[in-house]
């Protein structure tokens, strides 16, 4: 191994990166991609916590019904925080220290449990709304990343076209349009999304 090599490696200054200086060389704003994912990896977190708590208010006979749908969207949106945290990670980012800072800069309102809670037509309609926030914030992604940054790209765009799977579910629960919604093989498989997943 050459002197100048061996420096390089005992150095004390921030290691080589080179996942990173691909990224920048492709002319990506690493600082901005980092920026946009804690919040879309945020929003993924709050997302989670706050359906939790939705799916706990979806009572009576027609709620029990839809239970089921709301924890397959609960839980691949946690899955969706994990995946995207790795890579968060990968590219020199990390997440707020302070849980209550995750809520903050979340890139979508908490979808809040709602007053009238009771009518599962309005949880319905919060869970929408945050299904839509999460596709234009994984859409934007995408097009950061597109050509520029293979990882971050393919698993933005597997979460994206889950996110849009959970669109169409609740679109057909609340309009009766039709969306080709089949059960999961079991609760929160996250078919595209876990593919990347080993275990």
């Amino acid at each position: 191994m050459s002197e100048e090599r061996k420096e390089k490696i005992t150095s004390k200054s921030d290691p080589e990166v080179v996942g990173i200086e691909v990224l920048k060389k492709s002319g990506l704003d690493v600082d901005k991609l980092i920026e946009k994912l804690v919040r879309a990896t945020a929003a993924e977190f709050t997302t989670y916590y706050y359906y939790t708590i939705l799916r706990m208010h979806l009572t009576g006979m027609d709620g029990e019904g839809l239970k089921e749908i709301a924890e397959d969207a609960r839980l691949e949106d946690r899955l969706h925080f994990e995946l995207m945290t790795q890579r968060l990670y990968e590219l020199g980012g990390n997440l707020p220290k302070d849980m209550r800072e995750v809520a903050n800069v979340s890139a979508c309102s908490d979808p809040y449990l709602l007053e009238n809670w009771k009518d599962s037509k309005n949880i319905l309609k919060v869970l929408l709304e945050a299904e839509q926030c999460a596709i234009r914030t994984w859409n934007e992604v995408c097009e950061m990343t597109h050509g520029k940054d293979p990882r971050t790209y393919d698993l933005a765009q597997r979460i994206l076209q889950e996110e849009i799977e959970h669109e169409a579910w609740f679109l057909e629960l609340l309009y009766g349009r039709p969306s080709g919604h089949f059960r999961r093989s079991y609760p929160g498989e996250g078919p595209l999304s876990r593919k990347t997943r080993t275990g």
